[in-house]
Order: structure tokens, then sequence, then C-alpha cells
């Protein structure tokens, strides 16, 4: 179904709230920014801005709570006769690609998630759910039961694992000569594949 307008401009209006929240938590710290102040800089009231956001803590880490969602939905769209290492490897590349697209944003969202490591805690890049989805269509590549064999478990796994490996690398680099995180992923995955598939 194709996206109404109004549809289009609330997905604008939150970007904008997203940008703006995400320019202050790095000024300014996580903690020491109000929701008020977010909507005041973005230029809406209080009340409208709560139309647009369910919580602070949304506006830093919805990005990373969609990643899960987002790699299944790339996984389903890979071709069927590739091979499920490959399959899984380009679709969580095709994430850390789209991660990055908006590089001022990201700039600042790498900033104020390190004002907030505790808030970071409390997501998994991929959660229980989006693993388990990724897990059956591994199988299903495999010709595999999940339940019976450890493969296609295990596959996804390993390079969800490389996968955050990579993320946090990035997380942790200040210098702008370091590798983009889609780079570090790369290589992560090509150590993976070095390791285990070859």
């Amino acid at each position: 179904m194709a996206e109404s307008l109004r549809d289009r401009q609330k997905a604008l209006i939150r970007q904008d709230i997203q940008r703006t929240a995400l320019r202050l938590f790095a000024e300014r710290g996580f903690d020491a920014v109000t929701t008020e102040d977010i909507a005041a800089a973005a230029g809406i009231g209080h009340s409208t801005y709560f139309r647009y956001v369910t919580s602070k803590e949304d506006l830093l880490l919805g990005a990373l709570r969609r990643a899960g969602a987002a790699i299944v939905g790339n996984l389903q769209a890979r071709p069927a006769g590739e091979s499920p290492e490959e399959a899984l490897c380009q679709a969580s590349l095709r994430w850390s690609r789209a991660f990055v697209a908006d590089e001022a944003a990201l700039s600042h969202w790498r900033t104020a998630i390190r004002t907030a490591p505790h808030v970071l805690d409390r997501v998994a890049v991929v959660g229980t759910f989006e693993r388990a989805q990724l897990t059956k269509l591994v199988a299903d590549r495999m010709g595999a039961r999940p339940d019976e064999d450890l493969g296609p478990g295990l596959l996804v796994h390993t390079v969800l694992a490389a996968a955050e490996f990579a993320f946090l690398r990035w997380l942790d680099n200040d210098d702008p000569r370091d590798p983009t995180l889609h780079q570090l992923t790369e290589q992560a995955l090509e150590g993976t594949r070095t390791q285990c598939w070859k």
C-alpha cells in the first residue's frame, strides 16, 4: 500500500524532532535534555511533541530497536539461490549501510550514546524475537529444522556477534580516519567467512 501524504509528513516531522534531539543530546548529554527542551528546539509545542514521540529514550535508541526487523526484511528480500551465509551477511550489511546514511545525525548519535551508556545497555541490536525469525529464514534456506539442527541458529548468532562487535568497535572510534560502521561490519563479516566457512 502506498504511503499517504499525511504519513510522509508525520515521518518528516518525527525525523526533524529526532535530529534536533540527537543534536541536543550530543551537546548537553542525554540525561540533561528534557522533552520540553527538544520540543522548543524543534519549534513545536510540548503536547505536539508527544503526538510523534513515545519517549525520549526512543529518540536515542529507536534506530537500534528497529535494526532486527530491518535485517529480517533484508534477508527475506535476498535472492532465493543465495547461500544462507551470504544472504545473512548481505542482509546485515544492508542495515549498516542504511544506518550510516545521515552522517550529521550519526555523528550526533554516537556522541549522544556515549553520554548515556546505561541506556544502550537496555537494548540488543537484534532482539530475541528477530533472532528466532532469522533462524527460521536461514533454516528454510538450508532445508533444516531449527529445533533439531544447531546449524541455522549457530550461523545467525555468529553473524550477529560479528556485526555487533563491529558496531561496538565503531562506537569507540573517535578519529575521522577510522573505518566507518559499514567498513568495520564488512571487515568483521569477512573475518567470520574466513574463519568459519572457508
